[in-house]
Parts: C-alpha cells; structure tokens; sequence
C-alpha cells in the first residue's frame, strides 16, 4: 500500500500535477496541505475520474488539508482536542469553524481519516513566523496539542497502526537545513524549542522515512535559486507509530516534482506499507517497488 504526503500549495493550480503523479505513481492514498481553497472550490472531478475520493478541510484561500483515496475513507476528524486558534478573537462573530480553547478562531491544519486499520492525519503545522511572533507560540502550542492527542491515542490503543503526515516547518537537525538564510537557534524551523518539540514526540511516533532515506530535502523557496543551488529543508514528513513503521517496506522523497512548470515549492514524501504485517487486509497486492 503507498501512502504519501505532500504540500501542493494551492490544489486549484496544480491539481493536474497533483493527479498525474498520483496515476503514474499508483499512489494509495495522499495527505495533501496548503490546498488553499473551501471544499467547494476544490477541483474534485480531476480525482475522482483517476479513481480517488476525497475528504477535504479547507476554511478559506489559506491553509487546508485534504486527503486522496482508493480506498473508503472513515472516522475522519476536522482538528483534534484542544487545538488552539489563531488570529482576532471571534466573539460576537459567527464563527465559521469554532473557536480553540484560547478562545481564537481554528485554522484548518489537521484532517483526519481511518483507512482499512490506518489511522492517518494530514497536517499543516503553523510556520512560525519570527521567534518573538505570536505565531510562534501558536506553533509549540499546536504541537503540544497534537502530541498529548498522539500519546493518548496510543495509550487507548498501542498497536494502533498511526502516521502523522504533512508540513512540519521543523528542521529536526542541521542536517536538514541547507538553506542559509536559517541560522540554528536563532531562526524559526531551527530553533532549540521547535527541535525540542519534534523530539518530544518520540517514542510515541518517529520517521519512517529517514532509516531508509537518510539524506535529501523536501522544500525549495521559489527565492534566490535555492532549487539549482540545493539549499533546501527536510521539513516534510511522515511520523509513524511503531505498528505503522514495522509495517514499512520502502520510502523516497521525490525530487523531480519539484522540477518542471509551475511546481510547489515541496515535493512528495511517500512510503509503502504492507497491511499484512499489522494484520490489515486489502484486496490489491502491496510488494511493488518504489518507482521514482
């Protein structure tokens, strides 16, 4: 089974990027960010005429998660338990999404769905901004949410096979960061308190894709030719439960999106899984080869 991540930054224009890799890839399902766009403006029919559902959280022309599917797609869940807002506060407005428990209005960052015995989120972990930003505290609140969300998941059920998929805006070591303009502890994506807060995520979940993959970034900035020069980030990622990383079989992070016309500024992240090994059933056959 492949599964795969990827920031796509605005669906509406490159939606037939986005399904022409996943046709050519044979790709299971996709956890995709920055859709950019409300559910009804979401170019739907491209990926169900390749054969794919969709479940789409997009509240406006920013942010949004969405997931693509052959398979039927359950549980799915718009946010999860005490994740905060950002922004003006909401009272006395009519609140489009709610508002968090700091009374701030939800930002459409996190989806999830139950695939087979999969439980899989798509993410969007706030940017940051600036150390001294509210955005920034936005960002470690966020992520403390999340992982007191993932800890108790486990600890209901341990053997739950759980991935944690999306943008990060995590550099989790310097290895990861190849852009100069970021300088460790001192700016956003590589600061001590976001790669503390990466960290404290384990041994709940961890990368599937780095044992197989050590090397390799996930982000250019359209600025200053980074893509040529190389100077690109590892912030892209797919965080797995030791039930969904024991069932790993292989991983890539595919460069070549990020080449061509009009590319995002990520590239996909994917791995293949076999349900077997955690006792999950599907009917196609899942010992492909990774093709890119």
């Amino acid at each position: 089974m492949r599964i795969a991540t990827w920031n796509v930054n605005s669906i509406r224009t490159r939606y037939g990027r986005v399904v022409d890799w996943l046709v050519r890839n044979d790709v299971d399902v996709l956890a995709m960010q920055e859709i950019k766009c409300k559910p009804e403006q979401f170019p739907v029919e491209a990926f169900e005429q390749a054969g794919y559902q969709l479940e789409i959280h997009g509240l406006n022309q920013w942010n949004g998660v969405a997931f693509a599917s052959k398979h039927e797609m359950t549980e799915v869940s718009r946010g999860f338990d005490a994740m905060p807002g950002f922004g003006k506060p909401i009272k006395g407005q009519e609140a489009v999404q709610g508002e968090g428990p700091n009374g701030l209005p939800l930002e459409a960052r996190a989806l999830g769905v139950t695939v087979g015995d999969l439980r899989l989120w798509s993410l969007y972990v706030p940017n940051g901004r600036g150390l001294e930003d509210p955005h920034f505290s936005y960002k470690l609140a966020w992520l403390e949410a999340l992982r007191t969300n993932t800890e108790a998941w486990l600890a209901e059920d341990p053997e739950l096979p759980l991935a944690l998929m999306g943008d990060w805006n995590i550099a989790p070591f310097d290895a990861d960061m190849g852009d100069p303009s970021f300088t460790p502890g001192v700016s956003t994506h590589v600061s001590a308190e976001e790669r503390a807060m990466f960290a404290s995520f384990a041994p709940s979940v961890s990368d599937v894709v780095r044992p197989i993959v050590p090397e390799g970034y996930t982000f250019w900035d359209y600025k200053a030719g980074r893509f040529p020069k190389n100077e690109g980030m590892r912030i892209d990622f797919i965080m797995g439960s030791e039930a969904f990383a024991d069932a790993v079989t292989g991983a890539s992070i595919d460069r070549d999106e990020r080449k061509g016309d009009a590319p995002s500024d990520h590239v996909p992240v994917v791995c293949d899984v076999d349900p077997s090994l955690f006792g999950g059933t599907f009917e196609d056959e899942y010992d492909r080869p990774m093709v890119f």
